[in-house]
Parts: structure tokens; sequence; C-alpha cells
């Protein structure tokens, strides 16, 4: 599948893939020089891109596990969602979740992006739900 990218800014790289099987696409940090996000602080990073994702998709954009295990950065937000008609710039939002001052770059891997297809539902208000075996039960109610 081919999607269109438009550069916001020279300077920015293009997501790429890390390997042949890779799910998830590099997003690249787009800086005026060094950005320090502070312990449990959350800073907004600009990649200088925008997308335009086919209709009957998203684009989510996840960590990247060596950054989050390793540096403790990630998405603020957890998982970011890009709409199809979204066509503003795609920013990541970084938390430091370390107890250490943690430095991005320009050029540096930020987040992941993932391109999958999602159903669109309608919502019926009903009286009951079909019954099953789990019911309510709720958080850790099917073992360990």
């Amino acid at each position: 599948m081919k999607v269109n990218i438009k550069k916001l800014d020279g300077r920015a790289t293009i997501p790429t893939y890390g390997s042949e099987f890779s799910a998830g696409a590099d997003l690249y940090a787009l800086t005026d020089g060094d950005i320090v996000i502070k312990p449990r602080q959350t800073v907004l990073i600009h990649t200088g891109i925008s997308i335009e994702i086919p209709e009957g998709y998203g684009g989510f954009v996840y960590a990247r596990s060596g950054l989050s295990t390793k540096r403790g950065l990630a998405p603020a937000n957890k998982v970011g969602v890009i709409d199809a008609d979204y066509r503003g710039e795609i920013m990541v939002p970084l938390y430091n979740q370390s107890s250490e001052e943690q430095t991005v770059s320009c050029g540096d891997r930020i987040a992941q992006l993932v391109i999958a297809p999602f159903l669109k539902c309608e919502f019926c208000e009903v009286d009951d739900l079909g019954a099953t075996e789990r019911g309510q039960s709720g958080f850790g109610s099917t073992g360990k």
C-alpha cells in the first residue's frame, strides 16, 4: 500500500521500517537543537511531516521499545491515534518516566507509526446484553 507523506520542513525525515517484517515505521524528531526532557515531564516533539491515511485505516503512534525501556521515553498518551481526515503535522508528546533528564536531538527516532484498518461500528442502545460464562467479572478474573 502506498501512503502519501508531505514534508512540512525540508529537514524532516520520512518514516522508515527497521527491518523487512517491522509492523511500525520509525518517526523522527525535527528540532532546532537538543530538547531536554526533565523527569516526569512531557514535551511535544515535532516530526515535520503530515500524512494522508487511506479511508478505513488509522495511524497509530506507539512507543519504540528500546527508547522506552532504556531511556524511559514514551508517548504520554500511550497510543496516539491519527484519523484518516487529519492533515496536520504529526507530533509526539514524549513523556520522561525515568528519574534522569533525557535529551532528544533532531533526527532521533522517537516513536513508531502503524497504519491499520479499523471497524466503524453503529452503537445500538439495548436493555440487556447477551449472556456469557464470564459475565461481569472484571480485572484479574480470568486467571494469572
